[in-house]
């Protein structure tokens, strides 16, 4: 009985972030928790259930998501979220073969750093306006109320973040939508009538990718920037178990599980899953390390999926409770980007290295578009091939000690 309670104690820790990504891009909040479920268990799969990971919503994917529909419509996103897919299973392949150096090689800290931030803030207009209580030109809420709740989740999860103790540390985002919903229930804007009116079981709202050239150019290259992610986070899970995972059972495996997790997810239209630093946190503070009980985690996700009232109760958070989390969460991921420039010491004083990263921020943010005919290239996915081919084409200082 212990294990799986101690599995809907992990999913709790997910719960937030993981619904969080589909709230923010059009998909149905069932389909994430259903897409978390599978690819957790396909990673178990592929890793031989030896690492204590849940695979939840990926935070990477939030802006081009939200580009893509735009352009693309969210079958011909969901096509491009494949194909990020496909890129995990060639890199899992190319570390198989060539060892993990490989990956180095051409995703060196100067331009997975840049590309990074470019996610973090290519929406950061959105986030404000969401904050705002604006959707599209329309205020849902008005302003002056909606900047007290939002304002109202972005202080709680800061504070949750930096000062709670325990468990509820490891739970900010869900914490800073709670007060918020609160907030909002009493000042009137909360509408419960959809939950009301949504059947307890029901399947989810089902989206089928539709092939889109476009659409796999302008998002397959974050696979590449995410399979660094996936580097640290199996790095951090080792370290917390006191296991090389990256040895026993193989970052390829693990990378194998991952790509083969978000191929699935985005079939039935769920936005890509990656691994979670809040559940490797939790992993460590309860000195759980037995993967099964991630497994519990995924049946009570799968499980939550086919219940009509979870989407629908999700839905009903009014806009300027996320445009708060946003705030944070957008400008979170933009220090991801900067911290990994200056941890690895990238010296931004060498004139390749300054082209790399002013290109690839322009490009990325400034909204830079190449086209021939009907077909462009544009956002994160220009800025991460061209970053790409700037790191291959730029030569190498000739002092060993100052490359990046």
């Amino acid at each position: 009985m212990k294990t799986p309670l101690l599995g809907a104690q992990m999913l709790l820790v997910a719960f937030g972030a993981t619904t969080l990504v589909p709230l923010l891009t059009g998909i149905d909040p069932r389909l994430a928790l259903l897409g978390a479920g599978i690819g957790t268990l396909i990673f178990q799969f592929c890793t031989k259930r030896q690492i204590p990971i849940f695979l939840g919503s990926s935070f990477a994917f939030i802006s081009p998501i939200i580009l893509g529909t735009k352009q693309f419509g969210m079958s011909g996103t969901l096509c491009g979220l494949i194909a990020a897919g496909v890129v995990f299973l060639i890199v899992s392949a190319l570390v198989k073969i060539r060892g993990i150096g490989i990956i180095e090689r051409f995703l060196p800290p100067v331009v997975v750093g840049p590309v990074i931030m470019v996610i973090g803030l290519a929406l950061a207009p959105n986030a404000v306006n969401m904050a705002l209580g604006l959707s599209g030109n329309q205020h849902v809420v008005p302003t002056e109320y909606a900047l007290i709740i939002s304002g109202a989740s972005l202080l709680t999860t800061i504070v949750v973040s930096i000062f709670a103790k325990g468990l509820l540390r490891l739970m900010p985002i869900i914490s800073g939508v709670t007060v918020g919903y609160l907030l909002s229930l009493l000042l009137g804007y909360v509408d419960f009538s959809n939950v009301a009116n949504a059947p307890w079981l029901a399947l989810p709202t089902f989206t089928h990718p539709e092939f889109n050239w476009q659409a796999i150019l302008f998002i397959a290259p974050i696979g590449l920037i995410v399979t660094i992610e996936h580097f640290g986070d199996i790095l951090a899970i080792s370290n917390v178990v006191g296991k090389n995972f990256v040895q026993k059972p193989g970052i390829h495996r693990s990378l194998l599980g991952d790509g083969l997790g978000t191929i699935v997810a985005a079939c039935f239209g769920g936005p890509p899953v990656v691994s979670y630093g809040e559940v490797t946190g939790a992993v460590s503070l309860l000195k759980t390390y037995n993967p099964v009980i991630m497994s519990w985690a995924a049946i009570f996700a799968i499980i939550l999926a086919f219940i009509g009232k979870t989407g629908a109760f999700l839905l009903s958070i009014p806009i300027p409770v996320m445009g708060g989390i946003m705030c944070l969460l957008f400008g979170a991921i933009a220090t991801i980007g900067l911290n990994t420039l200056i941890h690895k010491q990238v010296d931004l004083t060498i004139p390749r290295n300054m082209v790399i990263v002013s290109v690839t921020l322009v490009f990325g943010i400034g909204g830079m578009a190449i086209g021939i005919g009907n077909f462009t290239l544009q956002g994160v996915g220009l800025c991460g091939i061209v970053a790409i081919l700037l790191n291959i084409i730029l030569p190498q200082p000739k002092t060993a000690s100052t490359a990046a």
